[in-house]
């Protein structure tokens, strides 16, 4: 039986009608807010921020369309090319955010609407989730104490100098956030380093760099003395630094996505771009995944285009700091300056998990980039994923220097009041030599410095690479010294050791310092040798040498305690404390309470009995 259709009542018709114009309604009204014209209405003001970087970039630049970066990583087959486009400096916009939509734009889409449709207000993006570490995986390269080393086996000592104040703001965050910091993120001369100490300055530019060295009983045992090398390099007033070609390149990885992170290195950057001059040139290249250019290189006096790239700067994404790394090279080559400041200031949290990630590898590339007469310095972020061994030896082999930023009162320290000295090279592969007097001299160990030891022979061969000074820069090395017939010797008597030879001439020499440091531009090293006489030792330490001994023992206080047997935490708070000097920037009192916070989460530490502690 054939099925026939029932007409249908006026009421259903009726019904029918009303849904088919209320649904009609509907597709107009989301038409009007959500096509493809509109898309690209809303779509061309985020390039507009790129667009506007490009307009002052150098003619050396060649600027390419803006491409999306690809959140992946590339095969092997297709390395040579990617290569060759990272060469070729192309400007990206992925990590920049967009900008906001015009008020003539809102008018426009407004006018498609139907007449008496009221569109419902667009919902806000949702702010980006603060990225979270599953698990600290933190990294810091191991080290041991350097040894006791006896004088009439082992009579040289040589190692590469070292301005790097990393691990004490690193350690530093960690203390203030009640987390007890690892043995292996203590460097004593880094702790050393951080501190200005008043060493004598040059008085002109013929040396770079003045040496002095003081003498004096050793605060932790007077059975004992502690010898402080002082280096001081020429102060070069900011109105008189070189002109400088800058590239920050900034890790914008998703794990950047916190508020001690890009945010933080964001106000950083700020502070640094405000001190630039319109012969300064600066530019930000960026990396996560893959790297990208945001401001090719720009004018310093043009600041606030400087200031709005940082600005946009969003994070997102996996971490390809090799590409970011070959990109930054690139671009600091077209726009170098010939007799002035080139450097690649990179600034990331961690690891890098995309790309080239061998440390060996890594360090490769930077070290073939510094014969460019191009530097690196490394700044570092946050934690949770801080990877300190990578970050400090980029910096080492890339001719620069390694800070760390825990706080917006660090980066002025480092990028406005050291801007100098961070900058500006003045003398390169400083190396220290010195030889002991067996006649004088039992025993000698050098605090710190584990990781820039150098081997006797490296010290005249002009092709070993070692650390740079920059304006201004200060570098503090410490030896504690046992002196022949003290009591106080380390090592075991030797059954068969052979007397110590006399002091030759009956000078009093208790040791001989020799330094070789390099001139910028040039290739062979030049020598100061000084003598330091047993007649140089005071009998009472200078507020400079016992500032420096209560550091050097808190390092060791953080890393176990095994090596100042006479000073538990109150005699290390005592000589701190005792110091006389201004401390107009707060550093000491700082220390101070950074000891106090150390003492409450490990607990006493207390001297060694029958040792006489020097007061």
């Amino acid at each position: 039986m054939s099925a026939v259709a029932r007409p249908q009542s006026p009421r259903l018709a009726l019904h029918c009608l009303s849904a088919a114009l209320l649904a009609a309604l509907a597709l107009a009204g989301c038409q009007s807010t959500g096509s493809p014209a509109d898309k690209q209405a809303e779509a061309a003001p985020a390039a507009a921020p790129v667009d506007a970087a490009a307009n002052v970039q150098s003619p050396a630049i060649q600027t390419l369309p803006a491409q999306p970066i690809v959140e992946q990583s590339a095969p092997a087959a297709t390395a040579k090319p990617m290569a060759d486009a990272l060469e070729r400096v192309q400007v990206t916009g992925s990590r920049v955010a967009p900008a906001p939509m015009r008020r003539s734009d809102a008018r426009v889409k407004l006018a498609a609407a139907p007449q008496g449709f009221i569109a419902p207000a667009p919902a806000p993006p949702p702010p980006p989730p603060f990225y979270q570490q599953a698990a600290n995986t933190e990294k810091y390269a191991a080290r041991e104490d350097n040894p006791v080393q006896r004088a009439s086996e082992q009579p040289l000592s040589t190692f590469s100098i070292d301005v790097d104040t990393g691990s004490y703001a690193n350690v530093r965050r960690m203390l203030n956030d009640g987390i007890r910091p690892p043995a292996d993120a203590v460097r004593a001369e880094e702790f050393i380093n951080y501190f200005d100490y008043g060493h004598p300055a040059p008085t002109s530019r013929a040396v770079p760099f003045k040496v002095s060295t003081e003498l004096a009983p050793a605060p932790w045992n007077a059975q004992r003395q502690l010898l402080m090398i002082g280096i001081k390099g020429f102060e070069v007033p900011k109105q008189n630094l070189p002109p400088a070609n800058l590239v920050f390149l900034i890790d914008t990885s998703g794990s950047m996505n916190s508020p001690d992170k890009l945010p933080l290195l964001k106000s950083a950057f700020s502070m640094l771009a405000r001190q630039l001059r319109p012969q300064d040139r600066i530019s930000i290249v960026v990396y996560a995944g893959s790297a990208g250019l945001v401001l090719p290189p720009t004018p310093g006096d043009k600041q606030q285009e400087i200031l709005d790239a940082l600005e946009r700067l969003q994070a997102g994404g996996s971490t390809n700091g090799g590409d970011g790394i070959r990109l930054a090279y690139a671009t600091a080559r077209q726009g170098f300056i010939k007799n002035g400041v080139n450097r690649v200031i990179l600034a990331t949290d961690g690891d890098f998990n995309v790309g080239t990630v061998g440390t060996d590898a890594l360090e490769t590339l930077v070290a073939d980039q510094r014969k460019t007469g191009i530097a690196l310095t490394t700044l570092g972020f946050g934690a949770g994923n801080y990877n300190d061994e990578l970050s400090e030896k980029l910096a080492d082999v890339g001719d620069g220097n390694h800070a760390y930023i825990d706080t917006v009162q660090e980066a002025r320290k480092v990028l406005v009041q050291e801007m100098g000295s961070t900058l500006m090279t003045i003398a390169r592969d400083v190396k220290i030599q010195i030889e002991f007097n067996p006649a004088q001299v039992a025993e000698y160990r050098l605090i710190g410095y584990e990781n820039r030891l150098l081997k006797r022979e490296d010290f005249a061969n002009d092709k070993v690479d070692a650390g740079d000074i920059g304006a201004g820069h200060e570098v503090t090395a410490l030896y504690e010294i046992t002196p022949v017939g003290s009591k106080a010797n380390r090592l075991p008597p030797l059954r068969y050791a052979q007397a110590a030879p006399a002091a030759s001439g009956g000078n009093g020499e208790m040791a001989n310092l020799k330094l070789r440091y390099k001139r910028p531009g040039e290739d062979r090293s030049q020598l100061i040798e000084t003598p330091v006489l047993n007649s140089s030792r005071r009998a009472v330490a200078s507020d400079s040498l016992r500032m420096a001994a209560s550091v050097a023992a808190f390092a060791d206080a953080l890393r176990g305690g095994s090596q100042y047997d006479g000073w538990g935490w109150e005699q290390i708070l005592g000589a701190a404390r005792g110091v006389k000097t201004a401390d107009a920037s707060g550093q000491r009192a700082e220390f101070v309470r950074l000891v106090e916070r150390a003492k409450a989460q490990i607990g006493e530490l207390k001297p060694t009995a029958d040792v006489a502690i020097s007061h």
